[in-house]
């Protein structure tokens, strides 16, 4: 990641209903689902964050096989957030299953799930995070 990647998100007339933008120009919804005051016209930041974990891991897998020229035909992630319901403070749970489909060896397999846990978000997600908040004049 070479470049600063950055993201903004505004509020606007429809209560939770958030405007999100990228230095790409990209723009899309976050939401709160209907039952907790939102309008649902966007995934809850929770889905969002799921979807982070989701997409990279799905392309790091795509790009590493890609690279070994392994016969991975299909990437599939399904993620769960607290599956077995609220955990202790200060702590949560992603569960994540991935279903690998192509001709591939039992190695290979074990080593694209090496590799998943080595996708950048992963790595993000279990590393340390310091978020520096402040308020702009």
């Amino acid at each position: 990641m070479d470049s600063l990647i950055a993201v903004t998100a505004k509020t606007g007339s429809t209560p939770y209903t958030i405007s999100v933008s990228d230095e790409l120009g990209h723009h899309w919804l976050a939401d709160e689902p209907v039952q907790m005051g939102g309008a649902n016209a966007g995934p809850s930041p929770v889905h969002l964050l799921l979807s982070s974990l989701g997409s990279c891991t799905a392309i790091t897998l795509q790009m590493y096989a890609e690279r070994k020229q392994w016969p991975l035909a299909d990437v599939h992630v399904e993620l769960q957030f607290n599956p077995d319901g609220k955990p202790a403070p200060q702590h949560s749970v992603i569960s994540r299953k991935i279903t690998l489909t192509g001709d591939l060896s039992a190695e290979q397999r074990g080593q694209l799930l090496k590799i998943a846990n080595a996708c950048p978000i992963h790595k993000l997600l279990t590393g340390t995070i310091e978020i520096s908040s402040s308020l702009s004049e």
